[in-house]
Formats: structure tokens, C-alpha cells, sequence
């Protein structure tokens, strides 16, 4: 028992569409069959490197800067945050963290010292208006 069937497609006109014909790109493939090369399949292994996550503490270092400038120490934590921030778009990772440590110290001292000179001064001028 042979059983065909064929789907017909008419169009709006009652048409039938043409045969469906080979592509030359189609017919190479057919005829050469699956791409076949003697050469070993070789592999490129890309490293990519984990870039360290180095805070540069700039943020902090420019508020200490523009409202806590106690004896320039928020200045000078920007500049190292500054270069901290260079080395890491450099590369060089040990001393981005070695520049960040430093601003960071700088930017405790200098909020440490301009919070207790400012609670000190406000106390001075409580008590001398009384």
C-alpha cells in the first residue's frame, strides 16, 4: 500500500506556484556533501582577566576636599585618589590599591579632624555668646 499526498497551494487567482527549483549554492552542497578536511579542529583559548574591583575612594576624597579641607589633607587624599584611579586604567593593580589605601587613611584623618575641629568650634562659640 503506497500512500502520497501533495500539498497544493493556490493563490488568489486559482494559480499554482512554480516547481520549486535548486539554487546554485544549493546544488554545490548537494553534490559535495558536508564539508570534510583533513586538518585537526584546533580550539583558541581566550583569558580573560578579573579585573579586581580597586575603590579609588575619589567621591569622598572630593567632599573632604570642597567641605572639610582641615589642614589640606582632602586635597591631598584627591590627588592620591586621582592616581589611584590612573594606575587601575593602566593596569597596574598593586599600586592602584597601594594609592587607594593612602587616600583612603587621608580622607579618615581629614573627616575625623574636621568633625572634631568643627564640634570644637561650635562648642567655643556656645559658650562665649553666653
Amino acid at each position: 500500500m503506497n500512500c502520497t499526498s501533495q500539498l497544493v497551494f493556490t493563490g488568489a487567482h486559482g494559480a499554482v506556484p512554480p516547481a520549486y527549483e535548486l539554487l546554485k549554492e544549493e546544488h554545490e552542497v548537494a553534490v559535495l556533501g558536508a564539508p570534510q578536511s583533513p586538518a585537526p579542529v584546533t580550539t583558541t583559548v581566550i583569558n580573560i582577566r578579573s579585573d579586581t574591583a580597586v575603590p579609588d575612594h575619589i567621591v569622598w576624597s572630593l567632599f573632604n576636599t570642597v567641605f572639610m579641607n582641615w589642614c589640606c589633607l582632602g586635597f591631598v587624599a584627591f590627588a592620591y585618589s586621582v592616581k589611584s584611579r590612573d594606575r587601575k586604567m593602566v593596569g597596574d593593580i598593586t599600586g592602584a590599591q597601594s594609592y587607594a589605601s593612602t587616600a583612603k587613611c587621608l580622607n579618615i584623618c581629614a573627616l575625623v579632624l574636621g568633625l572634631l575641629l568643627t564640634i570644637v568650634l561650635i562648642i567655643l562659640v556656645s559658650t562665649i555668646s553666653l
